[in-house]
């Protein structure tokens, strides 16, 4: 069995893999939604999902993970572990992404950013600028599930389980809104 399919099998067999219609933390909508919390509760089906991201990150130079809470606590934690790297979160704080509890950045430190799911990247850049104003060198993004649309671009190399293409539309032109059907906010970034 290929990757792909094993990832999208599991993320199914584990019901993270959802359709209906869901704002997502960007303020897009779309009719499916990944739900990774659903994979990450079962501790054998994320260290196999995540085994794909750890044997793509064999080659890099890195020295710690960062994941940006809330999605990416558990993913740090059993990438790091994999890797046997350590791996930290970083979390809101007044609204701004921060380092907290006492975990550091050290100046120089090759690091790599993960995440549940990669839609725009706005808290993993958020993340980066974090890293990079503490002195760190941000080496690659790592997700379970890459869901950019076609033509989004990082700065970075992005390092997935699985690329998904769920299409996503602004609220004014969403088909779903159309037709009333109301939409459930399965995230946990506030949106305003």
């Amino acid at each position: 069995m290929d990757n792909d399919k094993m990832v999208i099998d599991t993320l199914r067999e584990s019901e993270a893999l959802l359709d209906g219609h869901f704002l997502l933390s960007s303020g897009r909508h779309s009719d499916r939604y990944c739900q990774c919390a659903k994979l990450l509760q079962y501790p054998d089906k994320a260290e196999k999902v995540l085994k794909v991201v750890a044997d793509k990150l064999k080659d890099v130079d890195f020295d710690l993970v960062v994941g940006p809470a809330m999605g990416g606590v558990v993913v740090a934690y059993e990438l790091a572990r994999q890797v046997k790297k350590p791996g930290i979160f970083a979390e809101r704080a007044d609204g701004e992404m921060t380092i907290r509890r006492g975990f550091e950045i050290k100046k120089g430190q090759k690091i790599i950013i993960s995440e549940d799911v990669i839609t725009t990247g706005k808290s993993s850049l958020e993340v980066a600028k974090v890293i990079q104003e503490m002195g760190g060198e941000v080496v690659g993004l790592a997700c379970i599930v890459d869901r950019r649309a076609e033509g989004v671009s990082f700065p970075y190399p992005i390092y997935s389980a699985v690329k998904l293409e769920i299409k996503s539309y602004e609220k004014d032109v969403c088909p779903m809104c159309k037709e009333g059907t109301p939409y459930v906010k399965p995230g946990s970034r506030n949106i305003k």
